[in-house]
């Protein structure tokens, strides 16, 4: 039996154990700065709101976006179920209205070189999310880095964020044809949905999104679907410069409504989408297996 066969048997044990599997949508950009965080924070909030069990997991080890916006303080990390005997529970905080939040950090670099019996154990302590989530948002890091694709081509479900700048679009693309070539990823078992951020209408984002798809289409021959619209808003400004989320500062705005629309048809026709189908003890073996 190879590595990778025996990471699979490891992860088909443990979700036999379980009656159900949480959805897992990871949130990923081309580039910094196009409101990544800022998407996967509001739609984390606008789920629990729709009365689903919510969990983030900061994925971004450069950044700490989500604990600056969630104004918490994480004292424990993912590697810690590991190196300091911490249990889930325990590296798990609580940010505003019950949406869970747990801090990958620096960590997650330090799972690289776990043997089997470890991964095991860690693929054990994870799969409990599947009884503590009905959702698992997984905030990525921006760019091309193997420690950025490892995440996406480990996804079922992923949204790729951006904007009508043109370095946003042409990192996007960028972000796509780094995904088409890595190891281990299937295009075929990904959905890659369009979130069209910071848009002046509708018709803005409608274009954006074909003028993407039309050269993805092309020349990766990757199939994208366009999720949504957010609207330029002064109020995401605003809610930033006091360090929270929109959703929260100014639920009316225009782009917190969106996010509400955008939540709202994800719940909506999470039937239709592999995530399910995957469980988070298979999402994480896919990202141990790409880091092995």
């Amino acid at each position: 039996m190879d590595q990778a066969e025996g990471l699979r048997n490891i992860v088909k044990h443990q979700n036999q154990k379980l009656v159900s599997k949480a959805r897992v949508i990871t949130v990923t950009s081309g580039k910094g700065g196009v409101g990544k965080s800022s998407a996967a924070i509001n739609l984390a909030l606008c789920f629990r709101r729709l009365g689903k069990k919510v969990i983030i997991l900061d994925a971004d080890f450069g950044l700490a976006n989500i604990e600056v916006m969630f104004g918490v303080i994480p004292q424990y990390n993912l590697s810690d179920i590991m190196f300091r005997g911490k249990e889930l529970k325990d590296i798990i905080m609580q940010g505003p209205e019950g949406v869970g939040f747990i801090s990958g950090g620096s960590g997650i670099a330090k799972l690289v070189n776990l043997d089997n019996e470890q991964i095991k154990r860690l693929v054990y302590k994870l799969t409990e999310l599947e009884r503590l989530a009905d959702v698992i948002i997984i905030d990525t890091g921006a760019g091309i880095a193997p420690s950025v694709l490892e995440f996406v081509a480990a996804s079922a479900e992923v949204i790729l964020v951006t904007t009508p700048e043109p370095t946003s679009i042409t990192d996007a693309y960028a972000l796509l044809k780094a995904l088409n070539m890595f190891p281990g990823f299937d295009k075929n078992d990904t959905q890659i949905k369009v979130l069209c951020n910071r848009v002046n209408s509708t018709g803005e984002g409608k274009n954006l999104f074909e003028k993407l798809n039309m050269v993805v289409s092309r020349f990766l021959n990757i199939n994208l679907t366009m999720l949504g619209c957010v609207p330029m808003d002064s109020a995401v400004t605003k809610a930033v410069m006091k360090q929270k989320p929109v959703s929260i500062m100014y639920p009316n705005a225009p782009s917190a409504r969106a996010f509400a629309e955008i939540a709202k048809n994800l719940d909506e026709n999470s039937d239709n989408g592999h995530s399910q189908k995957i469980g988070v003890g298979r999402f994480f073996i896919n990202v141990f297996n790409r880091r092995r």
